[in-house]
């Protein structure tokens, strides 16, 4: 990789305004890994105008130019991604099968996706005999990602906005910025002309902050926690510019009476995946009274043979969560869930042998009332509490008691019940009996979970303006 200090700004590698180093952690030994530099005001306005000064001609690029340097992109993806790997598993603890398989794989998966709808997706519409819709690209956007999937959020915005014809700032989280700074590499050896890809490294104070009130930044797109999105919609307001959030969740798991002998089980695995460090995770797993304690104890079971360990260590453990401050965090819930509900497994402190790193213990709870603060609060770590329930009602009724609005699950043999479920479910997604969703699925949520929605056809519309134009046929 190239010097981690430098940012990518008008199809070149340069020096920071000035130095503001910052350390990148190894999660799994708490040792540094890299160094970085914080951007301030002149790199993100530098970055701003770059794109800015790239706009028009790329918005009346031919979609043909567009797809190709896509297609070239995907490519070196596809042959660069046991690096991509290697740097995510670093900065933010994925084990690297995880990091290799899902990880990795989420990129090539909705770059996929953006091309399949890209090819048919009508950028004019006949509204009348003599006017035309038009969809045109909104202008230059500002692109802020997370830490826990990185390639996966920095994929389904820079993807969609440069192929509508966007010019883009991406701003990667700065305590998981190797994957970003090796996804411009891949951006720069692409091809694509300069300012149409901008890369500046920061932190949500700084460059997060100078993006979402730039006068020249046309449109932001946030993936991250529903505080930080309420910051940056208000930060925004002054500029009127628009503002896509995908932000965080608290999904229930509606287990019921008829559901697969093992759905308990899969849904535990499911929560501690990517040691529960993902938005959409079933954190909240809601049990028919009749399958109750069965489920309780396959949940336990669950989280006490799944294997912590180093993020370099093959197989199919969990790794540390990301930072000192989240594991910190974390504890801190999990005390508290100690004095609110029963603890089944897991718990406080490192697993057994785990003396460094920021390990947690997959942690169950039972006896979970949906007001507790383990049940509302989205502790993002490998923490699930399960809570009963006796009728469909209250199924729906406690599920939707949340200010969150993301994924929700529904487990039952009984179609016609799944899909009345479903429809009464305030969130986004719901996923069904653990089928997934298609490549191109609009991933977003309901509430405090956000307003955007992202992936395929859903994804490139995020990006672009609405124009009628009469009289097109006129004469």
């Amino acid at each position: 990789m190239l010097e981690k200090r430098e940012f990518y700004i008008n199809g070149k590698w340069v020096a920071p305004a000035k130095a503001n180093d910052f350390p990148v952690i190894d999660p799994s030994t708490e040792e540094q890994c890299a160094v970085i530099s914080l951007g301030d005001q002149a790199d993100t306005d530098a970055a701003v105008a770059a794109a800015r000064a790239a706009f028009d001609g790329w918005s009346q690029t031919p979609r043909e130019e567009r797809v190709a340097l896509i297609k070239k992109l995907a490519e070196i993806y596809d042959r660069r991604q046991e690096e991509m790997a290697q740097a995510m598993s670093m900065e933010m603890g994925a084990p690297i099968d995880l990091s290799r398989q899902q990880q990795v794989g989420a990129g090539s998966w909705h770059i996929g996706g953006f091309l399949k709808a890209f090819e048919t997706f009508e950028f004019e519409k006949d509204f009348t005999a003599t006017e035309k819709t038009l969809l045109e690209p909104i202008g230059v956007c500002a692109l802020i990602t997370p830490w826990n999937w990185p390639m996966n959020q920095i994929i389904l915005k820079a993807i969609p906005a440069v192929a509508t014809g966007c010019t883009v700032v991406l701003k990667p989280s700065e305590i998981a910025p190797l994957s970003g700074l090796l996804f411009a590499e891949f951006m720069d050896e692409a091809g694509f002309p300069p300012g149409v890809f901008n890369m500046v490294n920061g932190d949500g104070a700084g460059v997060g902050s100078q993006l979402s009130c730039h006068p020249d930044v046309d449109m932001v797109s946030f993936t991250g926690s529903t505080r930080a999105g309420i910051a940056i919609s208000k930060a925004a307001a002054d500029t009127l510019k628009r503002v896509s959030l995908e932000l965080g969740g608290k999904g229930a798991n509606i287990i019921f009476e008829d559901a697969h002998p093992k759905a308990a089980k899969a849904g535990a695995i499911r929560c501690f995946r990517n040691s529960g460090q993902s938005c959409n995770a079933p954190t909240r797993m809601l049990v028919h009274k009749s399958r109750y304690d069965e489920a309780v104890e396959m949940a336990a079971d669950v989280a006490n043979n799944t294997h912590v360990g180093p993020a370099s260590e093959e197989g199919k453990h969990i790794g540390p969560v990301v930072s000192e401050a989240q594991y910190n965090k974390i504890q801190g819930l999990i005390e508290k869930g100690m004095s609110e509900a029963r603890l089944v497994a897991g718990g406080l402190g490192r697993p057994d042998g785990l003396n460094r790193g920021y390990y947690v213990k997959p942690t169950v709870f039972a006896d979970v009332t949906n007001d507790m603060t383990i049940a509302q609060e989205e502790i993002f770590g490998p923490v699930l509490s399960i809570i009963p329930f006796e009728t469909e009602e209250e199924a729906v009724q406690i599920a939707n008691d949340t200010p969150y609005g993301l994924t929700n699950y529904v487990q039952t043999e009984d179609d016609e019940k799944r899909r009345r479920v479903a429809r009464r479910l305030r969130s986004g997604m719901v996923e069904t009996n653990g089928v997934g969703f298609a490549q191109g699925s609009p991933f977003g949520g309901y509430k405090q979970s956000g307003n955007g929605r992202e992936g395929g056809a859903f994804g490139l519309e995020e990006f672009l303006e609405v124009k009628a134009v009469s009289g097109w046929a006129a004469g």
